[in-house]
């Protein structure tokens, strides 16, 4: 059986979300790690703090995206906690962070949503 579409929408966007952490935490390591580290943090020197952040970042987003098809309620659970966060840390980043409030509001709804929950019931 196939999943929602609710299901497959939030799938792409995590696993969207975790490629673009795992990038960040790549590029960190690279010599303008210090350019974003100031960026990230607002100071040099802790391009070290921003790829164990944004590696931890990729998983949180990574690990879901592969078992939301395979209906494992805690990967719903993590992706409804993970979009709560990002909700929080856009909205404490206003006016820069309305994009990210706006993505996870959207993957809260997809994950809520009656379709998506009667379908990892069973």
């Amino acid at each position: 059986m196939r999943p929602p579409r609710q299901v497959t929408a939030a799938t792409i966007v995590v696993l969207g979300f975790g490629v673009l952490y795992a990038l960040l935490g790549l590029m960190a390591l690279t010599s303008a790690g210090d350019q974003i580290s100031e960026i990230v943090t607002g100071s040099k020197g802790s391009s070290a703090v921003v790829v164990v952040v944004a590696w931890v970042g990729a998983v949180l987003y990574i690990a879901p995206a592969f078992y939301l098809r395979k209906r494992r309620r805690w990967a719903r659970y993590l992706v409804i906690g993970v979009a709560v966060l990002g909700i929080l840390g856009g909205l404490m980043s206003i006016p820069t962070g309305l994009l990210g409030v706006a993505v996870h509001g959207a993957l809260l709804v997809l994950m809520l949503q009656h379709s998506t929950k009667v379908w990892f019931r069973r």
